[in-house]
């Protein structure tokens, strides 16, 4: 499957719909999905791409909806729900074991090729741009997910080069499109300092 404009991957919708019921059961997430205008798709969960402004409305409710601890709680626990669904579903077996395998620098190059290939599952109609670093960096110019830390894109990726890179992996976010930034840049640290 190649590119949708405007749309993004399901698991940005169904992972934290799966953080708000860890946090608070189904009824904070039947209130949040309700304030965000999307209860039909609590109900019927999306099985394919989804049009990028729901999953927006659906951060930016919860970011909305609860206190900030916890909404940054179920940001980040949404996106590393979503890094582990990729690590489980969508990278097969041979190539994880491959990076794993790699000295972290050659593992990270790889990785951020793939992610390159694949940005429009998670950036919609965002340009990406990687580069080998050190350190690594994604940026994602006009994120149409952005949210003022990005901490679901950061958890995704955090998840994704913790386990195939480096276990002491450190995602930085030094700027952001919901801050006025033109892109937003997730710094991947792997040298464990």
């Amino acid at each position: 499957m190649g590119a949708q404009p405007g749309k993004v991957g399901p698991n940005a919708i169904l992972q934290s719909r799966e953080a708000l019921e860890a946090l608070g059961g189904a009824g904070l997430a039947v209130r949040v999905f309700e304030a965000a205008g999307l209860l039909p798709l609590y109900d019927v969960p999306p099985v394919e791409m989804v049009p990028q402004d729901k999953a927006l409305a659906l951060h930016r409710a919860i970011a909305a909806a609860l206190p900030a601890d916890e909404a940054l709680w179920v940001a980040r626990d949404g996106g590393h729900r979503t890094g582990r669904y990729i690590l489980s579903n969508r990278i097969p077996g041979i190539a994880r074991g491959l990076l794993q395998f790699l000295p972290a620098p050659l593992a990270g190059r790889l990785l951020l090729t793939a992610i390159g290939k694949h940005a429009w599952t998670f950036a919609g109609t965002g340009r990406v741009i990687t580069a080998p670093g050190p350190p690594m960096e994604i940026v994602i110019e006009d994120n149409p997910l952005a949210q003022p830390g990005c901490p679901w894109h950061g958890s995704v990726f955090e998840t994704l080069f913790g386990r195939l890179v480096a276990p002491h992996v450190r995602v930085s976010h030094p700027a952001c499109c919901a801050t006025g930034a033109p892109a937003c840049r997730f710094l991947i640290d792997i040298s464990g300092a």
